[in-house]
């Protein structure tokens, strides 16, 4: 019953053996040990397949902000010689915007996260914004592919257990019988 390991997707997930003919797989009586284990298998690929759908959902609500983010870099890169300030308006709280007059500098200061901000010149912020969000794309990207995985493997070990099952009640009218 054991897959080959060197079948699995490029970052590690393995693929589930398919069950062609039940008779050849299971040997006499171990139809419930076969079960246990498909079953076994089809709840790692859930939980790798949930786990996936919220690192894709993190991904997609970064992504924008990424952008969002490289965007502002690029404006403020684009007036920095000018010497007019800069009319905007900043959120002091969730529902409270405040108007403010700024002059555009040579620096940006970006979250990081975990509570850390960097200053950064604005074209080192721009790269680095740049290669954030290339590798948050790729990264969706591969999740995306994980995930349709995922649902093959999901599918293969349900439609294997179904067989297994099938063929064991196949086996017990037989013995009735």
């Amino acid at each position: 019953m054991a897959t080959n390991p060197l079948e699995a997707n490029p970052r590690g997930i393995p693929k589930a053996p398919f069950v062609g003919k039940v008779e050849e797989f299971v040997n006499d009586g171990e139809t419930e040990a076969v079960l246990r284990k498909f079953q076994e298998m089809l709840a790692k690929y859930k939980y790798m397949e949930v786990h996936g759908q919220q690192r894709k959902k993190n991904l997609e609500s970064k992504i924008p902000e990424i952008k969002k983010t490289f965007e502002m870099v690029n404006y403020l890169i684009s007036r920095e010689e000018d010497d007019e300030p800069i009319e905007t308006q900043y959120e002091l709280t969730e529902t409270l915007w405040a108007n403010a007059r700024i002059k555009a500098s040579k620096t940006v200061c970006i979250w990081l996260g975990a509570n850390v901000m960097l200053e950064y010149a604005n074209a080192e912020a721009r790269d680095l914004l740049t290669q954030k969000l290339s590798s948050a794309t790729k990264s969706l990207a591969q999740v995306e592919e994980d995930l349709e995985f995922l649902r093959e493997q999901i599918t293969t070990m349900e439609v294997n257990t179904a067989q297994v099952y099938n063929y064991d009640v196949k086996l017990r009218r037989a013995k009735k019988a």
